[in-house]
């Protein structure tokens, strides 16, 4: 009987043993790092037509500040 009882605590022990183990293999790939081509359009008509429209407001605050100065 004791032979028997041995030989069940090992079992119960080594899959005791055996089922809290894990393993993982995580399997990792080489990346691939490709160049990025990017095209700018600068829309420069925009930019020359707010010049010209607040141009022509800093040429009248101009004009003022040099009538307030010969006054």
């Amino acid at each position: 009987m004791t032979h028997r009882l041995c030989t069940l605590i090992v079992c119960v022990l080594f899959f005791a043993a055996t089922g809290c183990s894990t393993s993982h293999e995580v399997e990792v790939k080489p990346v691939e790092i490709k160049p990025i081509h990017i095209t700018i359009d600068v829309n420069v008509k925009v930019d020359k037509a707010l010049d010209d429209f607040f141009g022509d407001i800093d040429e009248a605050a101009e004009e003022l500040a040099k009538e307030q100065t010969t006054e």
